[in-house]
């Protein structure tokens, strides 16, 4: 009797993780590679990539590094069609941008909004149109996108970050109506994370508000049910399962990994 086919399995995929030396983004590649997934890491930090490429191949996965910065769109763009002659087709991508400063949304200068637009949303577009003509011949493509509550409920003083977010996930619900069959795109919502970013973030909101780093993270876990921060690697859970044959069928949703903070339907 022959074994029973995984669809979480990712065999034979080739899977594009942005942001992959940190965070969601390195244990996503971590996940991937365990799964089966050849794993091209980008990130801007060799450093960190040569690392995390040399821990995943010790467990006997398939990785290779990418360096490229999002600020500069024409390298991304050389870089991408480099990886397009020089391997098999990227049929899972994972859109994963560390967010920008905190804030209130008026204060923020025009050139923070366009710095962040262009990291988040114009990078997303173009990985996309440069990735999608190898997903059509593969007749398999996953498109995730890592995004924040904050495209359900806006969360303080993150105003560009929520305006950022809230449009790349308009973005993706649009593209869900014209991707090819097969081709798919979803987001993760990811809630308060144990990740680099929270803890800067918790540290800049401490000195805004005159309150101990501690009273901060405790105000945030007050918000979870759940009651704890969540670990990067049960985001990756989620990521992965959109990025499976498993989530065939599910095409344009956000999924929050909140603790069920949120208290939106």
């Amino acid at each position: 009797m022959s074994a029973p086919y995984d669809e979480l399995s990712l065999d034979g995929q080739h899977a594009l993780v942005c942001g992959a030396s940190r965070g969601i983004g390195r244990a996503t590649a971590s996940l991937l590679a365990a799964r089966g997934a050849r794993v091209t890491l980008l990130a801007r930090t060799r450093e960190l990539l040569d690392e995390l490429v040399a821990e995943i191949e010790g467990a006997g996965g398939s990785a290779t590094a990418l360096v490229a910065d999002l600020d500069d769109r024409a390298g991304l763009a050389s870089t991408l069609d480099e990886l397009g002659r020089q391997g098999p087709p990227v049929t899972i991508l994972v859109n994963n941008t560390g967010g920008p400063p905190g804030g209130p949304l008026l204060a923020a200068e025009a050139a923070a909004i366009e710095v962040a637009l262009g990291r988040h949303l114009l990078c997303a577009q173009l990985l996309v149109q440069k990735l999608l003509p190898g997903m059509k011949e593969r007749g398999y493509g996953r498109i995730v996108n890592v995004l924040s509550t904050s495209v359900r409920e806006p969360i303080p003083n993150l105003g560009v970050s929520n305006l950022t977010r809230a449009a790349v996930a308009s973005w993706a619900k649009t593209l869900a109506g014209e991707l090819p069959p097969g081709v798919t795109i979803n987001n993760v919502l990811p809630g308060f994370t144990d990740t680099e970013r929270l803890t800067s973030l918790g540290e800049a909101t401490a000195e805004r508000s005159g309150k101990s780093v501690d009273d901060v993270r405790a105000g945030w876990l007050a918000q979870i049910p759940e009651g704890r921060l969540a670990r990067p690697e049960e985001t990756a859970q989620a990521i992965a399962f959109l990025a499976s044959p498993a989530a065939a069928y599910v095409r344009g949703h956000s999924l929050p990994v909140d603790g069920g903070r949120l208290r939106s339907i």
